[in-house]
């Protein structure tokens, strides 16, 4: 039996936001994966939209289980549902890294990782939002700037282990990571005595008009995040496409990866203060600008500058969608919407980096796909129009 707002304290808030935030460090590192598309290619003699295959494969696969969480939630205490997480993840990154080809890759990254990435991070996104309503947008958009920040601060050990024992120590040194993290995560929840309800007692998205607003959030969605991360995975060469040297190349998705702890956290803290029109409708056009000057004029400064801002565009998106909708259809009945729009960003992370990836062999630079990006990034400001005006807590 989940804990009414009314009896929720403060003490068991902060608790399940730590450890919420704590997961997200760990599982955020896949988007730092770009580090790893240059070691694939040369260990598994890998092209490249091959290589970024697997992060959209994890992206498509984590997209599938944040759709169908809400079925997997009612039936498993969150002291369980780390456990399995955790599991998951570890069994994956280690048969990615002892598999010896792309296809056992395919299968532990890509499949076994993302599915636990999706559990986990729609686990807590809404744990955290129940467990903190007083403050709901800025909780879920604190745990979505600790999942910024593990991408952040995983390319650099990342880099320093592929570096001395290749794709192998990388994955070796991810499982270490899940395999410490975990038991502090389960603790804190088991100790915060909350549970997640999803028990709505309605069906508001089965309603036409509703049906309407899902496909109208969708699309805004989608456009916007394809934009992110067509320029997120593939960070790394983007920047050395820009000619900056091998040495500083873990910058790039690092940088990114900083700008979306910043807009993470400002996005939800905005849609707290705002609504979600003004903050989308600013940040997909800053992302177009950005995309725009990289295209023109590509150097490692405007890579450096622009990925960072791509990376602050993409973090506000990704915390203000979730926080708008729990406003438009309350916390619970949120979890499902929330699962729906959800599968424009698993279409996104499946087609956006593969595509960058084929543009890039058919021309031999990043110039076609940062245009396209671009495309998309407009289109989504020009969607945000058409966004739902109406939101209630």
């Amino acid at each position: 039996m989940a804990l009414l707002p009314s009896k929720i304290s403060l003490n068991s808030g902060i608790l399940v936001l730590a450890g919420s935030m704590l997961l997200m460090l760990v599982l955020g590192s896949v988007h730092a994966f770009s580090i790893f598309l240059t070691s694939i290619e040369s260990e598994f003699n890998a092209s490249r939209s091959n290589a970024s295959l697997t992060y959209s494969l994890a992206l498509a696969v984590l997209t599938i289980h944040v759709l169908i969480s809400d079925r997997i939630f009612r039936h498993l205490s969150p002291g369980l549902l780390i456990v399995i997480v955790t599991s998951l993840a570890t069994t994956g990154a280690l048969m990615a890294g002892y598999g010896g080809n792309l296809y056992t890759i395919w299968l532990g990254y890509g499949v076994l990782f993302g599915a636990a990435n999706g559990l986990g991070y729609s686990f807590v996104l809404q744990f955290s939002a129940q467990a903190n309503p007083r403050f709901s947008g800025t909780a879920m958009g604190l745990v979505t700037a600790a999942y910024g920040f593990g991408a952040a601060i995983s390319p650099l050990p990342f880099e320093t282990l592929v570096q001395s024992f290749g794709f192998r120590g990388g994955m070796i040194g991810l499982a270490v990571a899940l395999v410490i993290v975990g038991p502090v995560v389960g603790v804190l929840f088991a100790r915060s005595g909350f549970s997640l309800s999803t028990d709505s007692g309605t069906d508001l998205d089965q309603a036409r008009p509703v049906r309407g607003v899902i496909i109208r959030l969708w699309f805004s969605y989608g456009t916007a995040v394809a934009a992110g991360l067509m320029a997120i995975g593939h960070a790394t060469g983007i920047a050395n496409s820009s000619g900056l040297s091998r040495e500083w190349l873990f910058m790039a998705p690092t940088l990114i990866a900083v700008g979306n702890i910043g807009g993470s956290y400002f996005g939800g803290y905005i849609v707290d203060k705002w609504g979600a029109r003004r903050l989308l409708r600013l940040v997909n056009c800053f992302s177009a600008m950005s995309l725009t000057l990289m295209w023109i004029f590509l150097s490692p400064a405007t890579a450096l500058v622009g990925l960072a801002i791509v990376g602050f565009t993409y973090g506000a998106t990704i915390a203000a969608f979730p926080v708008a909708i729990a406003k438009l259809f309350g916390a619970v009945a949120g979890i499902r919407v929330y699962g729906k729009v959800f599968t424009a960003w698993g279409t996104a992370g499946l087609f956006a980096p593969w595509i960058a990836g084929l543009l890039y062999e058919r021309s031999g630079d990043y110039s076609t796909a940062l245009l396209l990006a671009a495309i998309l990034a407009v289109l989504s400001a020009i969607s945000i129009f058409w966004f739902p005006r109406q939101q209630r807590a």
